[in-house]
């Protein structure tokens, strides 16, 4: 079932629609307004590094470099590297959980998927402006390879539109990266930063070691409230918190790290206003963009949709990012190639005003510098040449439709082990207003306990976006967890479940590390939370996991009773 209706889907999918015809029609944009306020002390005390410095006068055509310690080229001891690269549209567009045309055994191997070519960067450039390895092996700027410095501009510009004329785009060494970047370039010690109640805890673990706290915003069926973020920022008392009002905002927009939301155009139009009124800085951490699943229909009445592979149907099919409604130059978007290319590739980029990329690149040249040439070599040739930015967009459409299979089978096969009902969720909290699904015991763990019969035993809203499935289990009916003996021993249920879950072949995330704080975690002492992952490893690895899952969540509640009655 789709948490909108059919005129609710129009209306939407219209006004993103809008949105894209606007920046279109509508080009004369003003520049970002002074943001160099938000700059912390540290990040103000940053000079440009004396050797990289230099980089300026390299591009002069015939300039001998004697200054710096720059091994040469023919030291290098490859000739070339390369590899047999996958074709752009090697995955269909339409979600399937099996292909109708090919068997289970030669999809899981991935047959069917092994059209090749191949890439070879060579040591020299094959021709002016081509990308090689005495450039990409090369000290360099912490700008990245131009080629590829270019590339992501163009990406930057087709798919996301800013709002304002004088946006850059840097490479940084993944979004963890960005992230640490960003916090020593906007906070100074003993400042907060908004963030969803639940929400992506290395994020938290960066900037804690700053002393760099998270307030908790409250959710509901778009991710962050625009409602309670309002109520954080215009009751912030300075003496009771005992620093100033929060001016960074981190945030997950799509695929909502752990709750897998969406947030549509509008929200972020309110969130941004409040953000200017209050003159807030957001940091839209964006790794699931493309991952856009859209609503999950139960497999008895699911259906094989009719999808264009166009490539501009498909960018305006997403959810605008904030830097698309970004007129002042206050969103810095975190983007990465992890879960588009691979994580090992410790690539991303940063889209946002000039003045914060001048910054962020006077700290990376003095840290990781730029992201390893090998990934920078590969890649760089892959988008460049070998694919181009349309073939770019129409591989990111296909690992669309394989995540949003994936999620169905995952949970087609949660729901396969309880019973279950549908029903949109009212009231406070973050499933306010999603269609929540509540699971109940299956074949018959109808146990009373003091003559209470036990309900719900978990429930979950199905992901619109990204990898994971969050799922609450309801421990209300069941009796307090007894003192251990060994007082390292697990003394809730949350981590009781999971260690049973661990022990009996599946793990899954606890979710109490997702907590933006403890008073988030300690909320409700009867529900326990858990992070299931559906982005690795064949459609019936899911299934069975799952399995498990339901099998050992019985099992839990059964002995719990027994235990207790």
């Amino acid at each position: 079932m789709s948490p909108y209706n059919e005129k609710q889907l129009a209306v939407r999918n219209a006004s993103q629609q809008a949105l894209y015809n606007y920046h279109q029609s509508q080009r004369q944009l003003g520049d970002a307004v002074e943001l160099g306020h938000h700059l912390s002390e540290l990040s103000k005390r940053r000079k440009t590094s004396p050797l990289k410095g230099m980089q300026k006068y390299l591009t002069k055509p015939g300039t001998l470099m004697l200054a710096g310690g720059l091994p040469d080229p023919s030291y290098f001891p490859f000739a070339s590297i390369g590899g047999e690269a996958m074709a752009a549209d090697a995955y269909a567009v339409q979600s399937q959980t099996m292909p109708k045309k090919q068997g289970w055994l030669d999809w899981l191997l991935g047959k069917g998927n092994d059209k090749t070519s191949t890439i070879t960067i060579p040591r020299y450039p094959a021709a002016k402006g081509e990308m090689s390895l005495a450039d990409s092996l090369q000290y360099g700027p912490a700008t990245g390879v131009a080629l590829l410095q270019t590339f992501i501009h163009d990406f930057a510009e087709r798919v996301y539109r800013p709002a304002y004329k004088n946006w850059t785009v840097l490479i940084h060494v993944g979004n963890t990266d960005g992230w640490s970047r960003a916090v020593q370039t906007l906070c100074n010690p003993g400042e907060f930063i908004l963030t969803e109640e639940w929400t992506y805890p290395s994020a938290v673990a960066n900037s804690a070691p700053y002393d760099v706290l998270p307030v908790p915003v409250g959710m509901d069926s778009e991710g962050m409230s625009a409602v309670k973020l309002e109520e954080v920022l215009a009751n912030w008392n300075e003496e009771e918190r005992g620093a100033k009002r929060p001016h960074v905002m981190y945030t997950v927009p799509i695929g909502q790290n752990p709750c897998g939301m969406t947030m549509g155009v509008e929200r972020k139009k309110e969130i941004y206003e409040i953000c200017v009124k209050y003159d807030v800085i957001i940091v839209e951490d964006d790794p699931y963009y493309f991952l856009q699943e859209g609503s999950y229909v139960h497999k008895s009445s699911r259906t094989t949709p009719t999808t264009s592979d166009d490539s501009e149907t498909f960018i305006n099919s997403l959810a605008p990012s904030y830097v698309s409604i970004d007129y002042q130059g206050r969103v810095i978007r975190l983007d990465t190639f992890s879960k588009t290319i691979a994580p090992g590739s410790r690539m991303g980029f940063f889209t946002c005003n000039p003045l914060f990329a001048e910054r962020l690149e006077r700290q990376g040249e003095t840290s990781v510098q730029r992201p390893c040439g090998f990934g920078q070599a590969l890649i760089g040739q892959l988008l460049t040449k070998q694919w181009g930015l349309d073939s770019y967009i129409r591989w990111l459409h296909g690992l669309q439709a394989q995540y949003t299979a994936r999620r169905d089978t995952l949970v087609d096969a949660l729901l396969d082990s309880f019973e279950f009902s549908l029903a949109y969720a009212d009231g406070a909290g973050y499933l306010n207003g999603l269609p929540v699904y509540s699971c109940f015991p299956k074949g018959g763990l109808g146990l009373q306990r003091r003559e209470k019969q036990v309900g719900r035993v978990l429930s979950f809203a199905a992901p619109t976006s990204g990898m994971f499935v969050w799922v609450t289990v309801h421990f209300d009916a069941l009796p307090p967890v007894p003192t251990p003996d060994d007082p390292e021993a697990p003394h809730d249920h949350e981590t009781r479940l999971w260690v049973r879950l661990a022990e009996s072949g599946l793990v899954v995330a606890p979710g109490g590390w997702f907590a933006a704080t403890p008073e988030v975690r300690e909320a409700d002492p009867n529900e326990g939370h858990y992070r299931i992952a559906f982005s690795m490893g064949p459609l019936d690895e899911l299934k069975k996991g799952m399995k498990i899952f339901g099998k050992e969540v019985h099992a839990y509640f059964e002995e719990s009773l027994r235990r207790g009655a």
